[in-house]
């Protein structure tokens, strides 16, 4: 709507303005020469380098590089839209905001919306409070939430009576609320579109209701729906927690997204108020904008299971071409079957900051992900990884970073720069015209070798009555664990040929979740008599260790007194060498 305010008034506003007194009726400034300095009001500083120059109508901070007008600073400082900020410099100036008509209608039409859904904001609260909604109570009890959190996001209920929101409202909202969506006509007939929920609005910047979640207490089929779009709410604009999170921390630096509501809320419970949600989902475009609009550094945190990779793969592929230089994005990957709820109520909020602290950042992320079943070793597995990456790194504006990750994909890929030979055949080639081939590298050959844990796995596929040696070596060597844990499964489930494990494998469902990704990696696959001899390698060592341990225990005994003649005979059998 900025596009609505006549530029002559802007610019009458802007010379009308004191910018030192607007800016100084908010933050503590101090005289310097014919400017004022101050600590950024929108950066941690120890040392004033927030510079305001009512002189040229512009403030500017050599710390962080906020800069801007009298307008910009109400829209960081009060987290105000452009119209929002100049109507609020106008009411200061005493001056009217000349909109046309147009404009008027608009905005009068977006008050009555908002005003019908601030009605249906109150209607559930209350409703939350009587008797027909104990069971709602009764939920959030269990989910922790304390009375000042249901306050605060000001959590309520829908009644499971079909009409009783449309009922309560008067005849001059009924119209605006079937228009956002909060009752439809759908079937010829009012009908409330939440029924039997605890309700979640979701509020703009301004904390006005533009729209619900709500969560089932029964068994419908969508655990959680969300109102329809409509002229005050644009999906993948709003963000939700983040008015909350505006109110609770006077400065955003950071915002961790969460995908859910109560994530949100039991996070604010526990004192990390900067989680918000996007809605639908974090990964497009116009929500990640909406997010950087407000903060400059964003930590998404997903559940640690293939779904959440796979939400976080999309995040990440859709941010690339938003990530210019001072943006810093963040992932943060929890163990699996936890999400944000259930982890901060188990571990506490400090453990649950150390977490956000330790989050992966984008470029990491990005190779990580890219290189995850690759042996960097081999020279085709490092054509793969840039045949990966590349395309991605290609999505990124022109940046610093774009540059510093652009070598890291090289430097993963080992480049090698063609040397031209040295002899005394220079300018000479075949005939003598000149032409010369290119040289070819002599490259000592790379021996590749699989890590001890993925030699006894393969073994165990191969020949399974290995299992008792394997369990037994795994539990003297804890970095043998996929080899292990295989073995005992092997052993439990009695397997005692190659097909069994095999077949096992295939059809067992349990099974082939535990090991879908154990040989993630291995490019090549020895023979078996090369398999089986590798595992003895690795496990005679193992069994030496024992027949060592078991002399020592053995004379340990006999110092004791409580020698035998059965331990006499293990004693002597064990030191020359037999049973190892």
């Amino acid at each position: 709507m900025s596009g609505l305010i006549p530029q002559r008034f802007i610019d009458e506003l802007l010379d009308r303005v004191d910018l030192a007194e607007l800016i100084g009726s908010r933050i503590t400034l101090k005289k310097a020469g014919g400017n004022y300095k101050a600590r950024c009001p929108f950066h941690d500083e120890k040392t004033p380098s927030f510079n305001v120059r009512p002189d040229k109508g512009f403030y500017h901070c050599f710390g962080c590089g906020a800069h801007g007008d009298a307008i910009s600073f109400v829209r960081e400082y009060d987290n105000l839209g452009f119209t929002e900020a100049v109507e609020e410099l106008a009411r200061r100036m005493g001056l009217e905001v000349p909109y046309d008509q147009a404009a008027r209608q608009e905005m009068q039409q977006a008050k009555t919306l908002t005003d019908a859904l601030e009605f249906a904001n109150q209607f559930y609260r209350d409703t939350l409070t009587q008797p027909g909604a104990a069971l709602a109570r009764d939920y959030l009890r269990q989910r922790g939430l304390d009375a000042a959190t249901i306050e605060q996001y000001q959590i309520g209920f829908a009644p499971g009576d079909g009409t009783a929101l449309h009922q309560a409202a008067e005849p001059a909202l009924r119209g605006p609320l079937i228009e956002t969506g909060t009752v439809s006509d759908k079937y010829g007939r009012p009908r409330d579109l939440f029924r039997n929920r605890i309700m979640f609005p979701i509020r703009n910047t301004r904390g006005r209701t533009v729209a619900f979640g709500g969560r089932t207490l029964g068994d419908d089929k969508a655990k959680y729906i969300n109102s329809p779009e409509s002229d005050v709410f644009h999906k993948s604009r709003e963000i939700y927690g983040l008015f909350e999170a505006q109110k609770s921390l006077r400065r955003l630096d950071r915002l961790l997204v969460v995908e859910g509501y109560m994530d949100v809320i039991a996070l604010a419970q526990h004192g990390i108020h900067e989680a918000v949600a996007t809605l639908g989902t974090a990964t497009n475009q116009d929500s990640l904008q909406a997010l950087l609009r407000h903060v400059r550094h964003v930590v998404f945190c997903f559940d640690g299971d293939n779904a959440g990779f796979r939400a976080a793969e999309r995040a990440m592929d859709n941010a690339l071409e938003l990530m210019a230089d001072g943006l810093h994005l963040q992932f943060l990957m929890l163990p699996e079957g936890e999400d944000p709820d259930t982890l901060v109520r188990k571990e506490g909020a400090d453990a649950f900051r150390k977490r956000i602290e330790g989050a992966t950042p984008l470029s990491r992320f990005l190779f990580d992900r890219q290189s995850q079943g690759l042996d960097l070793n081999l020279p085709e597995a490092r054509g793969e990884l840039r045949a990966r990456v590349e395309p991605l790194l290609n999505k990124m504006p022109r940046s610093t970073l774009r540059d510093a990750m652009w070598q890291e994909m090289m430097r993963l890929c080992g480049r090698r720069e063609w040397q031209p030979r040295r002899d005394g055949n220079k300018g000479k080639g075949f005939g003598g015209k000149g032409f010369r081939a290119p040289e070819r590298i002599n490259e000592e050959p790379v021996e590749v070798r699989l890590s001890r844990d993925s030699s006894l796995s393969l073994a165990l596929i191969e020949a399974p009555e290995l299992a008792d040696e394997v369990l037994e070596a795994a539990r003297q060597d804890r970095s043998l664990r996929q080899s292990g844990r295989l073995a005992h499964w092997i052993r439990e489930s009695n397997l005692k040929k190659h097909r069994e494990v095999i077949t096992a494998l295939a059809f067992d469902s349990r099974a082939r979740s535990q090991f879908f990704h154990l040989f993630d990696g291995i490019e090549h696959v020895p023979e078996r008599e090369n398999t089986i001899a590798s595992a003895r390698e690795i496990l005679t060592p193992n069994r030496e260790a024992v027949r060592k341990q078991r002399i020592a225990a053995l004379i340990k005994r006999k110092a004791a007194g409580e020698f035998t003649a059965e331990d006499h005979r293990e004693l002597k059998r064990l030191s020359s060498g037999e049973g190892g």
